[in-house]
């Protein structure tokens, strides 16, 4: 294995001249990633775990993943490959994605499987692996070991700190001109398997002690706006100011959950700290959600999730945002819980790429929520047969300027049906008011109301462009309209015409859609099936 790999041989010379680094900037009530001065949409795919470990599987991927409309793929970044001794790098893997990326036009976010993913520790080094004195594996309470470093472990956390900080050293080094690399996820779903905490003689001592001042210090100064499950859980237990972690947060596994996600946000919030101190790109942590009705270590107890965001806001404040992986089918109701004012949206992992539900969740995240971005798993899996994810990223492509100048202002909206965890699916239509005309989106045809398999599918993004002006795109979908305020009651279609925007964002008209098309000037139709764009002018009558 070659080691310390030279950046000129790879075609990665850096200039002294650096651009700004991706940064996060606000504007209205949304966050954007802004990319050498602009804002940008992150239309993105994640690869799988291993697929990024092999140059010569990627080869016929690359190019696919731009055809079907990418500009963004996440990719794995492993600490085994990139420290197989103590403190030498073989940064050739790193510098392989950023090659074959930039060959494609495509940017990157790396997903650093640094301590931690998927809860195990089964991509750190073989010498970290071997020694478990130095870094201790977290406990049963029997005392046998799992295949998971304790978060306890000063050492442990030094050495992922120092990987983590060369890792982002060497972007800044080959990439800070370019910003081939957007954004770094911190670790991979964090969380404690099988039960709700380490039990390992550190852990023990510091689960008996005092809860930490920080986090006390957080509750109280944010206690009107905790999520409602923690807030009653320090209620329930007198809403102490001090104490240990049973006296405050009662005894059992939800305590015990609640000092797991302390200490694990603990250690993310220093790996963030040094990463960011050689190279300040936006980072976040993504989390494996929890099915209902299980006890915390039936799901990875103490990752991010939304029962927990307080105490991984307030023990990770150097993470600029945490990012749902979401498999379930009530993506709606989940998705909800991560938009917050102190935290952006991001869905990093929603659903396998071919899953029927994905576009729409595309376009409600996006259109609806001011989501950063998005992208389904395993998107290789599919770039031979891209089918329906093809379609609709062409269509948030080609509209990318008008989401962007529309985010955060009140412009906006998306829509997909919402489904509850059992996948059952709830048709009524949703109303949202944009500009000055309130719409019913529908995700069945109103002249023929009956559901279908294919309305589960249906999504689309409605964005104001004018003062009667509309862009309406995506499938399976029917709106209605009517005014706002002042005026004439009566709303009706001036225009509406079919077609696309080139490459250049200027706008190619295809047919004038009236009469049927149009229900006699009804309503606008997306039909199930078909990813499109429609450009329409209301106006206002008595």
């Amino acid at each position: 294995m070659k080691l310390l790999s030279c950046v000129a041989a790879l075609s990665l010379a850096a200039t002294p001249a650096f651009a700004d680094a991706p940064k996060l900037v606000k504007q209205g009530t949304a966050t954007q990633l802004q990319v050498q001065g602009k804002p940008m949409l992150l239309l993105a795919g994640e690869l799988g775990n291993s697929s990024d470990t092999s140059e010569a599987y990627m080869a016929p991927h690359w190019k696919r993943l731009r055809a079907m409309h990418l500009n963004t793929v996440l990719a794995p970044v492993s600490w085994e490959l990139i420290e197989p001794k103590e403190g030498q790098y073989d940064w050739s893997s790193v510098d392989t994605l950023i090659r074959n990326a930039r060959a494609n036009n495509l940017h990157l976010v790396f997903l650093w499987f640094g301590a931690w993913k998927n809860s195990m520790s089964t991509y750190v080094p073989a010498w970290v692996k071997r020694d478990q004195a130095r870094f201790p594996r977290a406990q049963l309470p029997s005392g046998q070991g799992v295949d998971i470093l304790s978060s306890m472990a000063p050492a442990t956390l030094a050495a992922d700190q120092k990987v983590f900080a060369a890792l982002l050293a060497h972007i800044k080094a080959v990439d800070a001109q370019q910003n081939t690399v957007l954004m770094v996820q911190v670790e991979n779903e964090i969380g404690m398997l099988p039960v709700a905490r380490d039990y390992g003689p550190q852990a023990d001592a510091a689960y008996r002690g005092q809860v930490p001042a920080e986090l006390m210090s957080y509750l109280q100064q944010h206690h009107d706006t905790l999520v409602p499950a923690m807030r009653q859980r320090w209620e329930d237990n007198g809403a102490r100011t001090s104490g240990t972690w049973a006296e405050v947060f009662g005894p059992g596994t939800a305590s015990e959950e609640i000092f797991t996600a302390w200490h694990y946000a603990h250690f993310a919030d220093g790996l963030t700290r040094a990463g960011k101190g050689a190279y300040a790109l936006p980072m976040y942590v993504n989390v494996a959600l929890n099915r209902p009705g299980r006890a915390p270590g039936e799901y990875p107890s103490g990752g991010p999730l939304p029962h927990l965001i307080d105490v991984w806001k307030a023990g990770a404040p150097s993470l600029d945002f945490l990012a749902p992986d979401i498999y379930f089918t009530n993506f709606v109701d989940i998705v909800n819980t991560y938009k917050r004012p102190d935290n952006p949206l991001f869905i990093p992992e929603a659903n396998n790429a071919d899953h029927p539900q994905v576009p729409g969740n595309a376009f409600y995240a996006i259109g609806k929520l001011d989501a950063i971005g998005f992208g389904p798993f395993s998107i290789e899996s599919v770039d031979e047969k891209p089918g329906a994810l093809a379609g609709a990223y062409d269509v948030l492509e080609q509209i990318s300027p008008q989401i962007l100048a529309a985010q955060g202002l009140g412009r906006m909206s998306g829509f997909r049906p919402r489904a509850l965890y059992d996948g059952t699916l709830i048709y009524e239509p949703v109303t949202e008011r944009i500009g000055d005309y309130r719409f019913t989106v529908s995700f069945a045809d109103i002249v023929k109301p009956e559901a279908t398999p294919e309305t589960g599918k249906a999504g689309a993004v409605i964005v104001q462009t004018g003062p009667e002006d509309y862009i309406v795109a995506g499938q399976g979908v029917t709106v209605t309209f009517e005014p706002v305020g002042p005026g004439p009651r009566l709303a009706g279609i001036d225009s509406a015409w079919e077609g696309h925007f080139d490459a250049q964002n200027r706008w190619i008209a295809g047919r004038l859609l009236n009469g049927d098309q149009t229900h006699q000037g009804r309503h606008i139709q997306l039909a199930p099936g078909e990813f499109q764009i429609q450009r329409i002018k209301l106006y206002r009558y008595q």
